[in-house]
């Protein structure tokens, strides 16, 4: 796996994707995305890169909508892209978080263990920093703040 300004390369012994938050493209070019982005994907798809089995999944709609994250079994890896907002205390300040945000990020959650790597677009974050924006943007959405 590597990261450049493309996105997050997953490369396996056979072929590599790249990640971006709301599309995955392979090495021939072929693009999953979510419907709502004009994909076809509407929950999961996976596929065999050869040595490095790969998930796709659609948890729900995230600050923009059409959010995808990647789940890479064999190295205890999630990505999750834009659903983890980054500077956290921006999240109490916004007035229209989107009611699916926390369930998406809650599932997403639900796809880690305790040893999870969770990969964001901003880097790399610990499974409890996730937790912790899950809970502020269930705050968000319920009109209290917690922290």
């Amino acid at each position: 796996m590597k990261t450049n300004p493309d996105g997050v390369v997953i490369e396996g012994s056979d072929s590599f994707l790249t990640y971006t938050p709301r599309a995955v493209t392979l090495e021939n070019g072929t693009t999953i995305a979510h419907e709502s982005q004009g994909g076809q994907l509407s929950s999961v798809w996976a596929t065999d890169l050869g040595d490095c089995y790969v998930e796709v999944v659609y948890v729900g709609d995230g600050p923009r909508g059409g959010e995808l994250v990647v789940v890479v079994p064999a190295e205890d890896l999630l990505i999750v892209g834009d659903l983890y907002p980054g500077d956290l205390s921006v999240v109490e300040g916004l007035e229209n978080v989107p009611p699916t945000w926390p369930g998406a990020v809650d599932l997403a959650m639900g796809l880690t263990t305790t040893t999870t790597t969770v990969l964001t677009s901003l880097g790399q974050i610990t499974r409890e920093e996730f937790d912790d924006s899950h809970q502020r943007l269930l705050g968000a959405v319920n009109g209290r703040a917690n922290g």
